[in-house]
């Protein structure tokens, strides 16, 4: 990516001036003249839910709960090399961290890190600063099945199909686990396979989460394999590993704080969530839950410099929402769009590269109800300048689900919001007074201005699946709605796009030395419909 994008300023329109009506147009696109009007890495942080005051009292607050409450149920291995660098365990057996020992790991901690991309056609995710990127992620148990209206369970072919249908959707930036291979009982299994799927269904940056630390150096072989020898993937590591280090509130998972050491060691990225639900597993008080959040995501970023100092990792806090008539998790609501705006907001100010959660839908379904939940929460978490947004397509049913038909509509919805992260440049040219004397003393119009057709791809986003057309236009067309629509384009995707990313003869290799079991029979034309 060069230096002028990741300062946030858009390269200038590359096409000639030129004058004319469609064929025109045509001609300039033909002749690739001009730019895309929204771009991997937008620059975002124009939203800030909380003042300046509110931040340092939030901080302050995480900082006295560490020191006083601390988190309870740390491994033996954690807790000693806590204790070395100055924590302590208190009289409830919980391991706290002392004020400026925080503030010295903070101050130490890694500004950014890349996931790169298998391919040059696709960006390395620069995580840090102000940049945006959107991902998938999920883990969903189902996958809706829109001719049913109905759910069944989510399987490793599900898992492949997702995947691939992510390599060919522009404004999805990365690969995440969208949904958990059911068929898959034994850990090591699900874990390798999911990296296969990683490998051989994108080159775009991926994410998976990782149930086992076992597990971590035989998938890193793998990837070393996919990119042609031993210790590719760690001199560029396009996959980072995830877990769920805290069990909110205020205690350690010791599965996944096993991974978060784990990576650290080898100093790959700890992609973690650390997850607590307001009105559950944390405050009620949409304040409270950001302090509780911030606290864990401390405390797992002290592990991680504990175990290797300067190792990258996602201040990853999620703050989900309870709906408090029932206690059910809430991903749509409003109160959970301005808290992972809150939680991007807050990583900036620590100048931390972060992740958040967002388009988690509670419809059951790709329906009006998805889309302003998804539209505004998307938007959001993108304008708090959130680094990478994940679960921002194909989710559905409060992340138990996941639909091929929302993936494709989710991919139209992140065009648009990304159009409104990059804003309004406003230049001389732009600014456009020549023009407009031109035009008032000429043709009284814009259409076939040499500007209009000059900046009409790199200032507009078209989108593929939503209607702009006449409602006489349409009803010619079938009446089609846009739930209709994905469904054709998911099918011609899936019918069609399947990746040669491995060679025949290193996937034999893979697939000889690896438990995969993904069958080649559904890795070709003809295996789904």
């Amino acid at each position: 990516m060069r230096a002028d994008q990741l300062a946030g300023d858009r390269p200038q329109p590359a096409g000639r001036r030129r004058e004319g009506g469609r064929a025109a147009r045509r001609a300039m696109r033909a002749a690739g003249g001009s730019d895309r009007a929204v771009w991997p890495g937008l620059p975002g942080g124009t939203f800030k839910p909380l003042s300046d005051g509110d931040l340092h009292r939030i901080h302050g607050a995480a900082l006295s709960v560490l020191e006083t409450t601390g988190i309870a149920d740390s491994t033996p291995e954690v807790e000693e090399l806590a204790r070395v660098k100055g924590c302590s365990v208190n009289q409830h057996g919980r391991l706290t961290f002392p004020k400026a020992l925080v503030e010295d790991i903070l101050a130490g901690a890694a500004r950014e890190y890349v996931v790169y991309s298998r391919d040059p056609a696709h960006a390395d995710l620069e995580v840090g600063g102000n940049r945006v990127y959107y991902a998938t992620s999920g883990e969903a148990v189902t996958i809706f099945d829109v001719e049913a209206r109905g759910y069944r369970p989510s399987t490793l072919v599900d898992l492949y199909d997702c995947c691939r249908l992510v390599d060919r959707l522009e404004n999805i930036h990365q690969f995440g686990q969208t949904v958990v291979p059911t068929d898959l009982e034994d850990v090591g299994t699900h874990d390798l396979n999911v990296a296969y799927v990683a490998v051989a269904g994108t080159q775009k940056p991926c994410e998976m989460a990782i149930n086992s630390a076992v597990n971590i150096r035989p998938a890193i072989a793998l990837f070393d394999m996919a990119l042609g020898g031993e210790g590719r993937f760690r001199e560029r590591p396009f996959l980072s590993f995830g877990g769920c280090p805290i069990v909110s509130p205020l205690r350690f998972a010791h599965d996944s704080l096993e991974v978060l050491v784990e990576t650290s060691r080898l100093g790959l990225v700890s992609d973690i969530a650390v997850a607590p639900q307001a009105g559950a597993t944390a405050p009620a008080y949409l304040a409270g839950a950001l302090v509780q959040v911030v606290a864990e995501g401390l405390a797992c970023l002290a592990v991680v410099n504990m175990v290797n100092p300067g190792c990258p990792m996602s201040f990853a806090n999620w703050p989900f929402v309870s709906d408090l008539r029932t206690g059910a998790f809430t991903g749509g609501s409003g109160e959970e769009a301005v808290l992972m705006a809150a939680a991007a907001q807050i990583g900036r100010f620590y100048d931390l590269p972060t992740s958040v959660a967002a388009s988690m839908t509670d419809s059951k379904m790709p329906d009006a109800q998805a889309g302003y939940e998804k539209g505004i929460t998307a938007v959001l978490a993108g304008l708090a300048g959130a680094n990478r947004v994940v679960e921002s397509a194909g989710m559905l049913g409060s992340l138990m689900g996941c639909s091929f038909e929302a993936l494709v509509i989710d991919n139209d919805m992140l065009g648009m919001a990304q159009r409104a992260i990059r804003g309004i440049e406003v230049t001389d040219e732009t600014l456009s007074v020549e023009a407009i004397g031109s035009v008032a003393l000429g043709a009284g119009h814009y259409l076939g201005h040499a500007d209009t057709l000059r900046c009409m791809e790199s200032e507009f986003l078209y989108p593929e699946l939503a209607d702009r057309t006449s409602p006489d236009t349409w009803v010619q067309a079938g009446s089609q709605d846009i739930l209709e629509r994905a469904r054709t384009k998911a099918r011609e995707i899936l019918a069609s796009h399947y990746p040669d990313h491995l060679d025949p003869k290193l996937d034999a290799r893979i697939r000889d030395r690896f438990p995969v079991a993904l069958p080649r029979s559904a890795m070709k034309p003809g295996a789904t419909g």
